[in-house]
């Protein structure tokens, strides 16, 4: 029986059905706790009052009357967190009608939001949560040498934006290089049609937002309009706007910092990055992150020199490495591709940071997600064995302190033993 007969049969409104559980006090018990900040506990008890963890540590004695989950054998880990992700703006299914991650119509395009593309209703946010994700940086696709700014999302079953939002989560906008910007615009009059011209116009991009901020200054007459565009390139000039660049090659990570620091901007992250390890020393230097996968390669040219090594190498540097998806397929199963990275030698601890602390250094928001940490907010995944076995199935999530995803209630026979 389907959503809309169960409620029809049951007298019940569809949202209720969709609706998760909402945040109540309780505490999880007889856990392995990968807090992620500290040493992993064992038979750990991880305690949650007003949607935030109030404490963490072993056997802790748990108050008469709190809700007590009982997750012995299981691992208790934070929510999960995707920095590249394009669900929502390209929600399944996948038709033409539902193509909203792009604006093609400009290879610059500050102007846009993310947000405003965003179909709440994306079947693939339930899956994701199935998967112990509970954070999303939502950007716009990488046609554009500028594509627009991005939104965090906390992916609880919503029927409005408003429900999925990080309010304070600090700004972010999409960049691209490299091949998806020359493809997509090598027929316009103006171009970019090659390397050399993606990086000019990311250049004549900042240049013009200078322009424009002196021509108003200087009360031109007729006086110059605003610009919404030209004032979100102003915010990324002055730093108010974290940057995060979609780029493969290393002579493109290379160019891009070059004309980064013509302009004083700072690079937070580069997305894809497959060439990164040839390069680590340079985006060190920079003080930026990576974005990538372990193991993509080949399906277009500049991925073609992607190593297994990428992640480990990179990490290593001491650069902040996010193991990203975009895809909403693989997302639902992160942790798995964080244990691929284990098998290139790097350890677990550092595997762990690569899908919680680092993604959300790189989002700004390390002091409110990325750790089970007290005071922090009560974002978690319950694993039924430890998450790197590829056999390791999520059973419960929990964001702020809410039940969005049971595995008991999902209707799917657990085949494990």
């Amino acid at each position: 029986m389907n959503l809309l007969a169960r409620a029809a049969a049951l007298c019940v409104p569809l949202c209720v059905l969709m609706s998760p559980a909402l945040a109540v006090d309780f505490a999880v018990v007889h856990a392995t706790v990968v807090t992620v900040d500290g040493p992993v506990i064992q038979d750990g008890t991880v305690l949650v009052t007003n949607g935030r963890i109030e404490a963490v540590g072993a056997r802790l004695p748990v108050a008469s009357g709190v809700p007590v989950v009982d997750a012995a054998g299981g691992w208790l880990t934070p929510g999960l967190i995707d920095l590249h992700s394009h669900m929502g703006v390209y929600p399944w299914p996948n038709l033409n009608a539902h193509e909203d991650g792009n604006e093609m119509n400009h290879p610059s395009t500050p102007q846009v939001w993310a947000g405003d593309s965003v179909r709440v209703m994306d079947p693939a946010f339930s899956r994701a949560r199935a998967g112990g994700i509970t954070t999303v940086h939502v950007i716009p696709g990488s046609a554009n040498i500028v594509g627009g700014e991005g939104v965090v999302l906390k992916l609880r079953p919503s029927r409005t934006l408003a429900g999925l939002l990080v309010e304070d989560a600090p700004r972010s906008i999409k960049m691209a290089c490299g091949e998806n910007p020359k493809r997509v615009y090598e027929k316009d009059a103006d171009g970019p049609s090659t390397r050399m011209g993606n990086l000019a116009w990311m250049r004549a991009t900042f240049q013009s937002a200078l322009d424009y901020r002196e021509a108003r200054a200087a009360g031109a007459s007729p006086p110059v309009a605003k610009d919404a565009g030209l004032e979100t390139i102003l915010d990324v000039l002055d730093g108010k706007v974290k940057v995060h660049v979609h780029c493969y090659r290393h002579d493109d990570i290379e160019g891009v910092l070059r004309t980064m620091d013509q302009f004083g901007v700072k690079v937070t992250s580069f997305h894809h990055a497959t060439d990164a390890y040839k390069v680590r020393d340079l985006i060190a230097a920079h003080g930026a992150g990576v974005a990538t996968w372990p193991d993509w390669w080949g399906f277009k040219i500049e991925a073609f020199d992607a190593i297994p090594d990428n992640i480990r190498l990179v990490k290593e540097a001491g650069i902040p490495v996010a193991l990203h998806s975009d895809s909403p397929d693989m997302v639902q199963r992160l942790y798995l591709e964080a244990a691929k990275v284990v098998g290139t030698g790097l350890d677990e601890a550092s595997a762990w940071e690569t899908i919680t602390m680092d993604p959300a250094r790189l989002l700004g928001l390390e002091g409110r997600i990325g750790s089970i940490t007290v005071g922090k907010d009560a974002d978690l995944a319950l694993f039924d064995r430890d998450p790197f076995d590829v056999q390791a199935r999520v059973q419960k999530t929990w964001i702020e302190g809410e039940l969005v995803y049971d595995r008991a209630q999902e209707g799917t026979p657990d085949a494990h033993p």
